[in-house]
């Protein structure tokens, strides 16, 4: 999943995530909402044959946006890898 740095400067991140959907964005977006370092975290989906979402995040005191994602991402990861068929 290609990420582009779209804005970042103190708490707040935006991001454009290519080729991603609704199912691993909603996800993110719920788990973000959920920790306790997150004070806002959404995405927007734009036009669906034309955008690429952006995500939006926002932190509390002074956590880094990009650690608090890395590290939620590398948790959601690390869920799924005992996954099998």
């Amino acid at each position: 999943m290609p990420i582009k740095v779209l804005f970042r400067e103190g708490q707040e991140l935006r991001m454009r995530v290519v080729g991603e959907g609704h199912t691993s964005l909603q996800m993110l977006r719920e788990r973000l909402n959920n920790h306790d370092k997150i004070e806002y975290a959404n995405y927007f989906p734009g036009h669906p044959d034309l955008d690429d979402p952006e995500f939006y995040i926002r932190t509390k005191g002074k956590a880094d946006p990009a650690s608090v994602i890395n590290e939620l991402v590398a948790s959601i990861a690390a869920e799924f890898s005992g996954a099998t068929l």
